[in-house]
């Protein structure tokens, strides 16, 4: 084995484990308030059968290409037409993921010469679009709409003449809290601007019919959402929705789309069967609810912490070493809960992500509480 090939890798493995931010496999074990398997669809018993139904009348497991070869299976179109009609948008566009999805998006829509406004909080792949892409990108403060606006005239004045594109996460997934959108429209109507929403945390879970934050936009020309199969849905794949000039477009210009092996026309079923359960079985969602709201008042009650109002629950501790303690005290206690470090976050913001999901009782909530108020207790830094 020759080390020196290896050698400037491994010291920069060394140097994230100084900084108590190396990243190590662990297997699923103890309770789940990790997941994003918020409505608990992902070993149900429903999904389950669609998928076996699927399999026996001879769906195939792989794509076997890509979706403008062979790769274009009925199931594929089967699930766009649903989604479509569900989400309120001209056409969809099934992906092998969110992460994929957004770099798609960005890398083919907005051209050289526009101007792409991304929150700074956005997802990596938002990020990793930007860069990629053709068109100048800035960052905005979090959920500051005075500074999205105040980038565009900024650009304008130094005479920016392209469309201007502006890209946000409905439902942030490491904050757990919302977009403001109905200002973000406002002002993306007022510089005829677009609008890209990833919808990947609210999809399922908000919205009428888990339809997500978005849907009041829904067939607006300048709004493209993304909604992910592998979250609350219980599958994987993603689906752009927007308008069918910009899928189109997606199909002719998108490096991702066309040279990519189609998703499994299995989870186009999976996630078709999903969207059906949204609708027929809104009980799921209001149990959720339920536990958000359980989970919300225990933590500000017992802990201090201001709820997020979602499902999804940050613990923010600041100091790596402490936040990886408390997650290892709570794995210890049967609670998978997992600690979140830079640069997955800011520095200084190390925190918990506590999710709540139908994987998990009332009960199970409590004592989960239970044990995190030990937990900080015992890590506390002096």
């Amino acid at each position: 084995m020759n080390e020196a090939l290896l050698a400037r890798y491994e010291a920069t493995l060394q140097g994230l484990a100084r900084k108590d931010r190396l990243r190590r496999l662990a297997p699923r074990a103890g309770l789940d308030f990790s997941s994003n398997d918020y409505l608990g669809l992902a070993a149900c018993k429903r999904l389950g059968d669609a998928v076996a139904a699927a399999i026996a009348r001879g769906t195939p497991v792989g794509a076997t290409g890509s979706r403008l070869l062979r790769g274009n299976a009925p199931e594929h179109e089967e699930l766009e037409a649903h989604a479509a009609a569900f989400f309120g948008a001209e056409r969809a566009l099934c992906f092998g993921g969110g992460y994929i999805a957004n770099f798609a998006i960005l890398t083919a829509l907005p051209q050289k010469g526009d101007l792409l406004v991304l929150d700074e909080f956005a997802h990596a792949s938002m990020h990793e679009g930007a860069r990629a892409g053709r068109a100048q990108f800035v960052l905005a403060a979090h959920n500051d709409v005075d500074a999205v606006e105040d980038q565009i005239a900024r650009w304008r004045a130094e005479g920016g003449m392209g469309r201007v594109w502006i890209a946000v996460e409905s439902l942030y997934s490491m904050g757990g809290d919302c977009a403001p959108l109905e200002t973000l429209v406002a002002l993306a109507d007022r510089h005829e601007a677009f609008i890209i929403v990833d919808e990947a945390h609210a999809t399922g879970v908000w919205g009428p019919d888990g339809r997500g934050l978005a849907v009041a936009f829904k067939g607006r020309d300048n709004i493209l959402a993304l909604h992910t199969c592998g979250k609350a849905l219980g599958a994987s794949g993603a689906l752009v929705t927007g308008p069918r000039t910009l899928c189109d477009y997606l199909v002719n210009r998108s490096r991702p789309f066309i040279y990519a092996t189609a998703p499994s026309p299995l989870m186009a079923v999976a996630a078709r069967e999903a969207l059906a359960m949204l609708a027929d079985e809104p009980m799921r969602r209001i149990q959720l609810h339920e536990r958000i709201a359980v989970a919300g008042r225990q933590l500000a009650e017992r802990c201090g912490i201001k709820p997020s109002g979602t499902q999804i629950q940050p613990v923010v501790i600041g100091d790596n070493r402490r936040t990886m303690a408390v997650a290892a005290a709570l794995q210890a206690r049967g609670f998978d809960i997992r600690g979140i470090r830079p640069p997955t976050v800011p520095e200084g913001t190390s925190r918990l992500r506590i999710s709540l999901t139908l994987n998990v009782d009332k009960a199970a909530i409590s004592a989960m509480i239970d044990a995190l108020v030990e937990a900080l207790a015992q890590n506390d830094q002096r």
